[in-house]
């Protein structure tokens, strides 16, 4: 009996790992390629806070530079109310190129980040698993470097999230706004 709920629980945690993995990186990553300002286009989650905060959400700049130890340092600057908000994040690199990992200091979840596919002068593609608790979610960013993308790599970025399980209606592709693209240098 023992020896059968040790197997269960080995394939499960088997199938998490998977489930990890499946979400694929680029190849051939080249981090200091992906430095510089992002614009946020899209925005796919099937989480509650994205539900919830939706119809309010705009597109917004982030600014990516590598630290000396080869992690990320993420900077988002987005329009909230009639702010403008700033957060930083510190993403930690991981034994595979173009795979980060982040725990936020606010919420204590745990982000699995994947550049999945870039050419770094146009867009990035970055999915992420969040972890909290016994919940877990996935999101997935579209970045550009300019403020429009061309309808094929959007349809790209949805076709990628549905993929990923998410519905139509946690799929956002990000009213465009001048409001607080200024303020990130």
């Amino acid at each position: 009996m023992q020896a059968t709920l040790l197997s269960v629980l080995a394939l499960a945690l088997l199938g998490t790992l998977h489930a990890q993995d499946s979400i694929p990186v680029q190849a051939d990553f080249q981090q200091d390629k992906l430095t510089g300002r992002w614009y946020s286009i899209g925005l796919a989650s099937n989480s509650n806070w994205f539900k919830e905060k939706r119809h309010l959400m705009k597109m917004c700049t982030t600014i990516i530079s590598s630290t000396a130890e080869g992690n990320l340092e993420v900077t988002s600057t987005y329009p909230k109310g009639d702010q403008c908000v700033t957060r930083n994040s510190l993403y930690s690199k991981t034994e595979q190129p173009g795979r980060f990992s982040y725990t936020s200091p606010r919420w204590g979840s745990k982000h699995n980040i994947h550049v999945v596919e870039t050419n770094y002068d146009e867009y990035a593609l970055v999915a992420t698993q969040i972890s909290k608790g016994t919940g877990s979610s996935t999101m997935v960013l579209l970045y550009s470097r300019t403020k429009e993308l061309s309808p094929e790599r959007l349809e790209m970025f949805t076709q990628f999230s549905r993929e990923q399980g998410l519905a139509d209606d946690e799929i956002l592709i990000l009213p465009r706004t001048d409001k607080c693209m200024a303020d990130a240098a």
